[in-house]
């Protein structure tokens, strides 16, 4: 009984975790880019140099560094939902959650092998990577099943949805094909 009072959490728990791996997959090649097109070529390979000269507990506080400078941009984030700024609010909070994770990923790339040699940051990582396996393997069959539900509405197999709400989406469908 509790299993299945808990499953609906656990898949929003799944759904969150896949979306901050997938900001992580795409965000990391869009800041390595940017690093790339940066004309400081010296100031980078200066900064590569330093953190292979660290040991893996120093090279733990250089990975952190991103999340503490961006932290104010989240806490003012807050701040304008909190005075009812939304748009603003919101664009500050993606801006902060993307920058965070784009700069996150571009630093563990290049810290990655100094922080797997200590043991309890592997077995975190390997952690984290069995956690993302599982949550892919939770939300896969939703995924599937909202896919199918998709394509039948565009086939204009109902299944016993409200043909009202039928009509209208293979409207906007026809509208949005017709521009």
């Amino acid at each position: 009984m509790l299993r299945r009072l808990l499953q609906p959490f656990w898949v929003l728990l799944a759904i969150i975790f896949l979306i901050e791996a997938w900001l992580w997959d795409h965000l990391e090649p869009i800041v390595a880019r940017i690093v790339a097109a940066i004309p400081l070529r010296s100031l980078k390979h200066w900064l590569a140099a330093r953190i292979e000269t660290l040991s893996p507990a120093l090279t733990l506080v250089v990975f952190a560094v991103p999340v503490v400078l961006l932290f104010p941009l989240k806490l003012l984030g807050m701040w304008l939902l909190m005075h009812h700024q939304w748009k603003l609010a919101l664009v500050t909070i993606i801006f902060g959650k993307m920058a965070g994770v784009g700069i996150t990923a571009f630093i563990f790339d290049v810290t990655r092998t100094k922080l797997l040699q200590m043991g309890w940051f592997a077995w975190l990582y390997e952690a984290v990577l069995t956690l993302r396996r599982r949550a892919a393997e939770l939300v896969d069959p939703i995924k599937q099943r909202i896919r199918e539900v998709v394509n039948d509405l565009f086939r204009g197999n109902t299944n016993g949805w409200s043909s009202r709400v039928v009509r209208q989406i293979l409207r906007f469908r026809r509208s949005v094909q017709a521009r």
